[in-house]
C-alpha cells in the first residue's frame, strides 16, 4: 500500500493531485490517508508522528510524505528504507526518527526526474511517481546517502517534549515516548502538574492527565473536556517531563 501522511490540509486540490498521480501510475495498489494535518512547517515535529505510527504498517508499505517548508530549495529529495518500509519526501529531517529507531536503514538522494518539475509541488511532480513507482515494484534512480552526523536531524534528542499533534478531541499529543517514563512520571505546562492515568474513566470528568497514546507516545487529555482549551496548547508548544 501507499500511506499518504502530508501538512496539507483536506482543504484544497493537492492531496487529490498526488492522489491522480498515483492512481495512474499505480492503480491496483491501495492509498491510505493517515495524515492530512501533520504539523504545518515542521519536519522535526513530523518526524516524530511518523515515527510513531509507521510501524504499525507492514514491511513493504511505501510512505509518501510531504511536510516540505524548503520546496525548491538545495534540500534533497530521498528515500528512506527502515526495517523494509519506504518513505519518499524530502531530506529535511522527516525521515531522521524512523531511521534512527529502526535496525535496517538507508538513505538514497533520488536522481530520477520527470518531465515536467515544477518549483513548489515537488508532492505531486516528483513524490508521487517515486511512490508509485516503488510500490509497483520498480527501481527509481537514487545515490546513497551516509547516516553521518551530518545529515539533517541528526541533533535532535531521541525524544520530544514538545506538542506534535492535536487531534479533534482536543488531546496533545507529545514526541515523548511513554516506554521512556515511569508510574510517577509528571507532565509539567506552565504551572500545572499533569499526573499519569490509564485512562480518561479512571479520572473525574473535567480533570487533566497524561496516558500512554495507542501509539505509545504520552498524550496530555481531559475527561469529557479538551486538553489543548483547558491548558493552552498548541502544536509546537514546550511541556516538561519529569521522569
Amino acid at each position: 500500500m501507499i500511506v499518504l501522511f502530508t501538512d496539507f490540509g483536506l482543504e484544497g486540490p493537492y492531496v487529490g493531485q498526488m492522489k491522480a498521480v498515483l492512481q495512474a501510475r499505480a492503480p491496483a495498489v491501495p492509498v491510505i490517508d493517515l495524515f492530512a494535518d501533520a504539523p504545518a512547517f515542521e519536519p522535526q515535529l513530523a518526524a516524530y508522528l511518523l515515527a510513531a505510527y509507521a510501524g504499525e504498517f507492514a514491511e513493504g508499505t511505501v510512505f509518501l510524505c510531504v511536510v516540505d517548508p524548503g520546496v525548491g530549495s538545495a534540500r534533497p529529495p530521498v528515500i528512506a528504507e527502515a526495517d523494509g518500509r519506504k518513505f519518499v519526501g524530502p531530506g529535511n529531517g522527516v525521515f531522521e526518527i524512523v531511521l534512527r529507531r529502526a535496525m535496517r536503514r538507508r538513505w538514497r538522494c533520488i536522481d530520477w526526474r520527470p518531465e515536467r518539475l515544477s518549483a513548489s509541488f515537488h508532492g505531486r511532480d516528483l513524490f508521487a511517481p517515486a511512490a508509485a513507482m516503488l510500490a509497483m515494484g520498480q527501481d527509481v534512480p537514487a545515490t546513497a546517502l551516509p547516516f553521518d552526523g551530518a545529515r539533517p536531524g541528526a541533533d535532535w534528542p531521541d525524544d520530544l517534549a514538545r506538542i506534535i499533534y492535536i487531534d479533534g478531541y482536543g488531546n496533545a499529543m507529545t514526541g515523548w515516548r511513554a516506554s521512556a517514563t515511569t508510574e510517577s512520571t509528571r507532565v509539567r505546562v506552565g504551572d500545572c502538574a499533569i499526573e499519569r492515568a490509564r485512562t480518561f474513566s479512571d479520572v473525574k470528568p473535567g480533570q487533566a492527565f497524561w496516558y500512554e497514546n495507542a501509539n505509545g507516545l504520552v498524550e496530555i487529555a481531559v475527561n469529557r473536556g479538551r486538553a489543548s482549551d483547558l491548558l493552552g496548547l498548541g502544536v509546537g508548544a514546550a511541556v516538561a517531563i519529569t521522569t
